[in-house]
């Protein structure tokens, strides 16, 4: 199982989200737990100024970026639409 950790950025954006999509994010950091490669995630490796991060998907629009810190651990670095490719 893999151990999930929140950069306070994450923290901040999170709060900000609606009360249904923070259910949403959630549901997909359990299963990001439970498998980071859950097809429903659609999680996939970032390259360019992200290289070595990762994003998996909340829905069509929000997405997570985050970062392994060792194969059993990994941090949360912000959510958002796809704008926060671009921050």
């Amino acid at each position: 199982m893999l151990e999930v950790f929140y950069k306070p950025t994450f923290v901040k954006q999170y709060k900000k989200l609606p009360e249904a999509l923070r259910l949403e994010v959630k549901e997909k950091i359990a299963l990001l737990k439970q498998d980071p490669n859950h097809s429903f995630l659609k999680t996939h490796k970032l390259n360019g100024w992200l290289d070595g991060k990762w994003s998996f998907s909340v829905n069509y629009k929000y997405r997570v970026i985050f970062q392994y810190l060792s194969k059993d651990e990994a941090i949360l670095l912000s959510v958002g639409d796809h704008d926060i490719y671009d921050s």
